[in-house]
């Protein structure tokens, strides 16, 4: 089976024109590893954006707000949140984020 991830901006969530294929993989692990990635960049970028960089509340909001969001089609099981995975995820890239800056 093949998958496909879709990714938007949850600034355009419900716009259907504002999503663009972005890849497509052959395993779940695969296309779960390639949405990850994709959120994680998405984080990087924001926290940059953010007026409290290291604040992990303040950058899933700008996330939710602003963030790429992949969806994967078809689905996998059990099915990928990227909103899940980013909150998971928003303390540690703004303590690896506060690490690597000079």
């Amino acid at each position: 089976m093949e998958y496909k991830i879709f990714t938007a901006d949850n600034f355009h969530m419900y716009d259907d024109e504002g999503e663009d294929e972005s890849g497509t993989y052959s395993t779940q692990e695969e296309v779960i590893a390639a949405a990850k990635v994709i959120v994680d960049m998405s984080l990087r970028w924001e926290r940059k954006q953010s007026n409290n960089p290291d604040d992990p509340d303040e950058l899933y909001e700008r996330y939710m707000d602003f963030g790429d969001s992949p969806v994967i089609r078809p689905d996998t099981d059990p099915p990928f949140s990227a909103l899940q995975y980013a909150k998971s995820r928003c303390a540690d890239i703004c303590r690896e984020q506060k690490e690597n800056e000079p």
